[in-house]
Parts: C-alpha cells; structure tokens; sequence
C-alpha cells in the first residue's frame, strides 16, 4: 500500500516538474514560390515536430512568393520579423534553408537580425540550429553559414569589379561617373526612392534593423526618419 501511494507521489510531483518548465516559445514559418503551390505539407512537419519537442507555437507566417525577391518585398517575413523583435520568441522554424530566402545575403541578413535578438533558427531538413542551448552561435551553422558568406563575398566582388571595368572604360571615352556637382536629392524623391526603407521604419523596426534587411546605410535611414517626423 505504502508503495503505490509512493509510486502516485512521485508520478504527481513529475507532473508538477513539467507544468513548471518553461516552454519554449516559437515562431513557424513557410513559403512557396507560385500560388499553384501549397506551404501546407511544410507547416504540418514543422507542427509535428514543435509538438514532438513540446514547443508552444505562437504565430504562423505564410506566403507565396519567389525566394529571390527581397525581404522588403516579402511581407509575411516582414511581419514574422516584425513580431519577433515585438514579443518573447525562443526559436523560428523553417523547412530548409531556402524557404527564408534564395538570396545569399537576405538569407544571412535575417538570421544576423534574429540572432541579435538571440532567436535561434531551426533548419527542419537539415536538423541545424544557429544557437546552441545556452544561446551561443552554433559552431556547425557558422560554419554553414560561412560558406554561404564566402560564396556571396565572392559574388559581390565579381560585381564590383564588372562595374569598376565598365566605368573604367565609359571614362577612357570621355563620359563622367557621379552627381552633377550641386545636385541634392528632394525629399520627395528620398521618399519615393526608399519606398522599403520607410515602410520597414513606420513598423517600427530599428534603423540597424533595417539597414540589416535593405542594407541601405544608416545614415540614409536618419534622414529618412527625420523627414517622417516632419
């Protein structure tokens, strides 16, 4: 008798122990390239899985959208962010890696901005998170994440030095690179031109937030914002 009444004892008190555990408050998120397609298989696994680990899912973002559009242009991960940066958020699921972006550099910017705000990303396909347990970067998606890095610096500098040759050679024939000397941009023009940016800013997103998603410079984005409090 003394036994059982041990055995429910112990079984109440476990119980207890897991209703205290803190849970681990995350964020799914998935995308498809063309509305012919459906995200719903993506979000089913990515919910078996915050299940199997006793994840509280808090918000779902969707959308159908090519992953080679800019994240200024791709709301729901505008708004995933957004929310993100606004509430407690532990984790981000997604399925793989391209389903936040195809773009080397968006797909670096965001997870820079998450794990700023310590939110590890958690990779379904490839079972890779980019922060360990304690919060610290995980050394296996730096190292993930570097590669990528390495082949976007690369790109980048092919790039540039295309553009440096064509200036070069519109300068050998006599043609001039840069503004006209004087020549100021209106705020008219600022506000059309950083149409991204100034949405990004009346959400609510810091200005290094934003410069990590569009990277426009900091200084511009100021500007921005002192026009938007006129």
């Amino acid at each position: 008798m003394y036994i059982c009444i041990e055995k429910i004892r112990i079984r109440i008190n476990l119980r207890l122990i897991k209703r205290k555990k803190k849970m681990v408050k995350v964020c799914i998120y998935a995308r498809v390239s063309t509305k012919g397609q459906d995200y719903e298989r993506q979000l089913e696994e990515l919910r078996r899985y915050a299940s199997q680990m006793e994840y509280d899912v808090v918000r779902e973002f969707s959308e159908k959208i090519s992953g080679a559009k800019k994240v200024e242009e791709r709301e729901a991960l505008l708004d995933l962010l957004d929310y993100v940066s606004a509430h407690p958020v532990d984790k981000v699921l997604i399925y793989e890696c391209s389903r936040l972006s195809r773009r080397a550099v968006d797909f670096l910017s965001v997870i820079e901005t998450l794990t700023a705000q310590r939110v590890s990303v958690y990779i379904h396909q490839n079972g890779l998170e980019t922060l360990s347990p304690n919060g610290a970067p995980n050394p296996i998606a730096q190292l993930v994440l570097g590669v990528l890095a390495q082949f976007n610096s690369m790109e980048r500098s092919l790039i540039r030095s295309r553009m440096e040759s064509g200036y070069n050679h519109f300068r050998s024939l006599g043609g001039k690179v840069g503004r006209k000397a004087g020549y100021r941009k209106s705020e008219q023009q600022m506000m059309s031109e950083y149409q991204a940016e100034v949405k990004l800013i009346r959400k609510g997103l810091s200005l290094r937030n934003v410069q990590a998603i569009t990277h426009t410079s900091v200084n511009t984005l100021r500007k921005l914002k002192a026009m938007m409090s006129y």
